[in-house]
């Protein structure tokens, strides 16, 4: 709880408040972000027990409260972006929200940020300001670019991230327009990255008694999964180039058909899974070819190893070659829909799939928590909060009295 009888001097207690504390039950955090990453950053710390209060404009609210599907005017989606938060309606124009934020942050542990470069100092909540007056504060602050750099002060949503981070040149088949992730994967891999950066921060913390901030840029957390990338242009003056849904260098390794229409995903890239794999379609005499022994040999005949598996998948239904790769123990699978992960045994052994219930009585289905923990797992306590929804509570804790509040709500400064 966000509370001034504890100074953020003093760090949380080793002792679990109680029996179902989550890791990181005492940890405070304040989001100021919106939309994608930054919320995305601070829902894996609400899941493991922080107590985080969200940030929200008064009169909108979150932007993400109206994307994509939306149920009684509110996104799906914000039920899985915004569990376990807080929502404090403050307007963070003015300068009373300012102060307000600036008292929460005094109490914090870690603050979550990802506004353009230069806006919070704008509002008197900069990096500077903030570790003046809590100094055991860590700020993580994720954008476009980073908070340095020529590019700094340029706007950086999560595909402009993948664009520059090199992995929009490589979606797609070869000649054609590249093509994107079906979801927001540049800002959910800097999100992780904050996360990281503030669990790495808050162990330190703990030799130095000092904060530090976080610089995340969307385009370094893209460009951070390029692999070999790089080395291979500089040692070689290699571009790779998109190659579909085979996976270059790598053999085999790509999507096959199947009778029906079908397709089907097969790695079997690793040497002894490759004779395994060759063995169970009936092509011995290309399992104990020493062309193909390893992988070097093999991806430079990928094309051969294709088309002899390509013909056998498109023989047998998507169910017949499951069936007999499982058996051989090959890797292989297919492309789950959102119906084959909400029906799939593992899925829901692993309690991957969750039921919430939304405010109207509703049940909802959402995805599970990661990391899975072996004794403070993490939980979700329920739906997305509605906007300004612990504004009260949290002006309550700060001992802010309420004709004070009375006023700042008729002002416009809360909600």
């Amino acid at each position: 709880m966000f509370s001034t009888e504890t100074p953020a001097s003093e760090a949380p207690s080793s002792e679990d408040p109680s029996p179902n504390a989550g890791a990181l039950a005492g940890i405070k955090v304040l989001e100021l972000g919106q939309l994608i990453a930054g919320p995305f950053a601070t829902k894996l710390f609400g899941e493991f027990g922080a107590d985080v209060v969200k940030i929200e404009p008064p009169g909108t609210g979150d932007p993400l409260r109206k994307w994509r599907l939306l149920k009684e005017g509110t996104s799906l989606w914000w039920h899985v972006q915004t569990r376990n938060k807080r929502s404090l309606g403050l307007d963070l124009r003015s300068e009373e929200g300012q102060a307000i934020a600036r008292r929460l942050a005094a109490e914090a542990d870690i603050v979550i940020e990802n506004f353009r470069p230069g806006t919070l100092e704008q509002w008197g909540l900069g990096w500077e300001t903030l570790t003046a007056l809590n100094p055991r504060l860590i700020m993580v602050r994720i954008s476009g670019y980073g908070q340095t750099g020529p590019y700094r002060d340029r706007p950086g949503f999560g595909v402009i991230g993948e664009a520059m981070g090199g992995l929009r040149y490589l979606t797609g088949e070869a000649g054609a327009p590249s093509v994107r992730v079906g979801v927001s994967l540049g800002d959910s891999l800097s999100a992780l990255y904050g996360v990281i950066g503030a669990l790495l921060a808050l162990h330190e913390r703990t030799r130095s008694g000092q904060g530090q901030y976080i610089d995340v840029a969307l385009y370094e957390s893209v460009f951070a999964m390029m692999e070999s990338l790089i080395p291979e242009f500089d040692a070689a003056g290699t571009i790779r180039e998109p190659s579909g849904s085979a996976l270059p260098g790598i053999t085999p390794s790509n999507a096959y058909p199947c009778r029906g229409g079908d397709y089907v995903l097969i790695a079997g890239n690793g040497d002894s899974i490759f004779k395994r794999l060759m063995t169970a379609i009936g092509r011995e005499d290309m399992a104990m070819d020493p062309r193909f022994a390893h992988n070097d040999g093999r991806s430079q005949h990928a094309d051969e190893i294709d088309t002899a598996i390509g013909e056998w998948t498109r023989g047998h239904s998507r169910a017949r070659v499951l069936e007999t790769l499982e058996a051989a123990r090959v890797p292989v699978g297919f492309p789950y829909t959102a119906r084959d992960i909400v029906d799939d045994p593992h899925y829901l052994a692993r309690d991957m799939i969750e039921t919430i219930r939304l405010a109207d009585g509703d049940s909802l289905k959402v995805p599970g928590v990661l990391p899975k923990l072996s004794r403070t797992p993490g939980r979700i306590d329920g739906p997305g909060p509605s906007l300004g929804e612990h504004t009260q509570a949290v002006l309550d804790e700060l001992g802010i009295d309420r004709d004070t509040q009375a006023q700042m709500r008729e002002r416009g400064v809360i909600r």
